[in-house]
């Protein structure tokens, strides 16, 4: 018969696979069926070993079981990168996760440094930019027009409204932009009508609150001598 000492041993064991059958992301449910595994055992003593064992493999099955239901529900939802999820908060709130996914991922993120010209004044744009780190200096009729600063879009203007910018953006920094050719979203949208009008709502938006802190930055300057 096995001493009390080695029963134990064999408690912990157990207690060990059931914690490791949790994975890698130790939740608080995880911990808490660990905790209920070692509590079962103490009243249990007084069933025998057996029903102890018992309790303890009852509790790794369920742990397991916990986790393929886990995975199957986690297994079809859209997962955003942090700034990608900044992005979608932003500007993409108005679609749903796996739309957002989806247009995201017809785009591209790109490391740029400072000084790299984004638009040219008198130019198209060449796209669309989401500015998720830095910041891009505009330059109208050869005088400073301020700063776009991250978490903005570029070029959302000239898609709205077509034709040439009237300005010309050059990074002021280092930057991590997102960057999505302008033919490609063009040819994205008109595939998915529906995600062009909840988009161009969100550009409308967005160009909106350029023009307020276009126009409060002017107030603040005063008027012209």
């Amino acid at each position: 018969m096995a001493s009390f000492g080695s029963l134990w041993f064999g408690y912990a064991a157990l207690a060990l696979l059931l914690l490791a059958s949790l994975g890698a992301r130790v939740s608080a449910l995880g911990l808490g069926l660990v905790g209920a595994a070692l509590l079962a055992a103490m009243p249990a003593l007084a069933l025998g070993p057996d029903v102890i064992a018992l309790m303890l493999l009852g509790l790794i099955a369920a742990a397991n079981m916990l986790l393929l239901v886990r995975g199957w529900l986690d297994e079809g939802r859209p997962v955003f990168s942090p700034e990608e999820e900044a992005m979608r908060r932003a500007h993409l709130a108005q679609l749903s996760p796996d739309a957002a996914r989806r247009l995201i991922d017809q785009g591209e993120w790109i490391s740029a440094r400072r000084g790299q010209l984004l638009i040219r004044d008198g130019e198209a744009a060449p796209g669309l930019f989401y500015i998720a780190e830095g910041d891009a200096a505009m330059v109208r009729d050869g005088k400073d027009a301020g700063l776009i600063a991250e978490g903005a879009l570029i070029g959302e203007a000239m898609l709205l409204e077509g034709g040439a910018s009237r300005a010309e953006l050059t990074l002021a920094r280092d930057a991590r932009l997102w960057f999505i050719p302008a033919t490609m979203l063009r040819t994205y949208l008109a595939a998915n009508p529906d995600v062009a009008a909840r988009l161009h709502e969100g550009f409308a938006r967005a160009l909106r609150g350029k023009l307020s802190s276009s126009n409060a930055r002017l107030s603040e300057r005063g008027p012209l001598s």
